[in-house]
């Protein structure tokens, strides 16, 4: 076998994490997002979306204003509370994204071989022939011959449901296209995507920059996915925005690569964000069918070998309408998993779909199939050649412990941490086993008020594979001694009982500093 394959040659022999009694806490390592909307915003739906295994909530600014969000947040806050399960909130912006105005929401009929009119949106209404738009410069962007692709972000899968548009000609502001298949728009908005086509729109917008000062300050997200991340640039200024937002400083960047201005420029993008989402819908249509499998096998490596999560999206679009999917998209869930992938991303499956809580269940269960057949062997030794040496005293310490874990079978890694640093660099060796990471509060002042970190911390390891986060008492500092150390110790591994994940006589590694040392050692449980 090819030996960048990561597939076993021999049957499984790895550490299961799904028998019965594990499944309920630990569905899967790889982690899932889910988009709340219409379909997704009661609190009976969110408790069973927390249940199912979402771990992060994600609240699309593409659609829906600020008080619509802040009720589904506060009915997902509502469901954390009853089924006492963590989940992480994640604003993404509209960024650079061209959309149809359809005020009236009336459905569009579009005939093949027909032709409709591109124009700036002036308060006209949308019609067969008129497509009114957000953006007054497409005229300028385009040229005959080019694609450009309108729909409710389904452009494949079902192409009743979008439009393919070929340019015939452009005339002052108005875009004159070919239309190529007969479809059926239907909702309120519709986004539109030209086709390998620079769209001279800011990333972050004024409505962007808007939501986020007011709603993202309010309820102080631990994620921001920057829509249209085209240059690093774009992170950084992002980051300085969000700097001088008092709390939001802490929030963390996922660059959302959306086309292939921002494929041509990935590597400068991975060093300034903090993850990356891979957006599949609009790459699909970037780029040519049979160059899709590349770059995501490439994107995901980069961000595997940097140790930040990566993201993929657009898995299972058929189970937006259908409680099963479709046997490519089952096999393209275990590659992403198999491909390296953090978390899988679900949009309009969850967002409008009509099966919310069976949708993150099975791409779960898919992800906790395929992680049983990860190569962890062969990913190890590549991860240890890229970081190379010598290695500095974390990436030592954090690869020791994996190594160790795994030559003992120990059920659970525990690791120690107050920036979720160290845990996470154990999570980048992608051991077979959970790493629980124990958030240690640091007490912190701004000159006016006491108040203790960790809550941001432990909230964004819920997108990392394989990482469970799990926060410490404050009243046990991170400066702590030997015996305060032991009774943090105490609570996880009561914690890790309680949920299934370590039995009597089983081994456990912990990770954790000692004065000014990191110690690795390893435990038996007698009962």
């Amino acid at each position: 076998m090819h030996s960048g394959h990561l597939l076993l040659e021999e049957p499984i022999r790895m550490v299961s994490i799904l028998e019965p009694s594990k499944a309920s806490f630990f569905p899967s390592m790889t982690k899932i997002v889910g988009t709340l909307g219409p379909k997704s915003r009661t609190v009976e739906i969110i408790s069973g979306c927390l249940k199912a295994g979402m771990s992060v909530a994600r609240f699309d600014f593409s659609w829906g204003d600020a008080e619509y969000h802040e009720e589904t947040l506060e009915n997902l806050k509502t469901a954390i509370k009853i089924t006492k399960k963590l989940c992480a909130v994640m604003l993404d912006t509209v960024g650079a994204e061209l959309q149809v105005v359809n005020k009236s929401g009336k459905s569009i009929s579009l005939q093949a071989d027909g032709q409709v009119v591109l124009t700036p949106y002036q308060g006209q209404e949308v019609s067969s022939e008129v497509l009114p738009i957000n953006f007054d410069g497409l005229a300028k962007s385009v040229k005959k011959g080019d694609t450009i692709f309108v729909g409710q972000y389904l452009f494949t899968g079902s192409e009743t449901t979008s439009v393919w548009l070929e340019v015939a000609e452009v005339k002052g502001q108005d875009v004159i296209c070919i239309i190529k298949n007969s479809a059926t728009l239907a909702g309120s908005m519709f986004t539109l995507h030209a086709s390998q086509v620079h769209i001279d729109m800011p990333t972050l917008t004024e409505n962007d920059k808007e939501a986020i000062s007011t709603w993202g300050v309010k309820n102080k997200i631990d994620f921001l996915s920057l829509s249209y991340t085209r240059h690093a640039e774009d992170v950084r200024q992002a980051r300085e925005f969000l700097s001088r937002l008092g709390d939001l400083s802490q929030t963390q960047i996922f660059a959302k690569i959306e086309n292939i201005e921002g494929l041509a420029h990935f590597d400068e993008i991975l060093q300034e964000a903090d993850g990356i989402i891979l957006s599949r819908g609009n790459l699909g249509i970037d780029l040519p069918p049979e160059k899709v499998f590349l770059f995501q096998k490439s994107a995901l490596y980069k961000c595997n070998m940097a140790g930040k999560p990566a993201v993929l999206t657009r898995v299972v679009d058929s189970m937006t309408d259908n409680l099963r999917p479709t046997r490519a998209e089952a096999t393209d869930v275990a590659n992403a998993v198999l491909d390296g992938s953090d978390a899988i991303l679900l949009g309009a499956e969850t967002l409008r779909g009509l099966y919310p809580i069976e949708t993150i269940s099975t791409v779960g269960k898919i992800c906790a199939e395929a992680g049983k057949v990860f190569n962890q062997d062969l990913y190890f030794k590549k991860t240890v050649k890229y970081v190379g040496e010598p290695m500095t005293h974390l990436e030592s310490i954090a690869s020791s412990a994996v190594r160790a874990a795994i030559k003992v079978k120990a059920s659970v890694i525990i690791c120690f941490t107050s920036s979720g640093r160290a845990a996470r660099l154990i999570a980048k060796y992608r051991p077979t086993m959970p790493v629980l990471s124990v958030v240690i509060p640091r007490l912190k002042t701004n000159q006016l008020k006491w108040s203790f970190s960790g809550a941001f911390e432990a909230r964004q390891s819920l997108i990392v594979r394989g990482l469970f986060p799990m926060l410490a008492d404050p009243r046990h500092p991170a400066e702590s001694t030997n015996a305060t150390n032991e009774s943090i110790l105490k609570v996880a591994l009561d914690y890790g009982k309680a949920s299934g994940v370590i039995k009597s006589h089983d081994r456990v590694v912990v990770c954790q500093k000692v004065g000014d040392s990191s110690v690795v050692k390893i435990i038996e449980l007698e009962d």
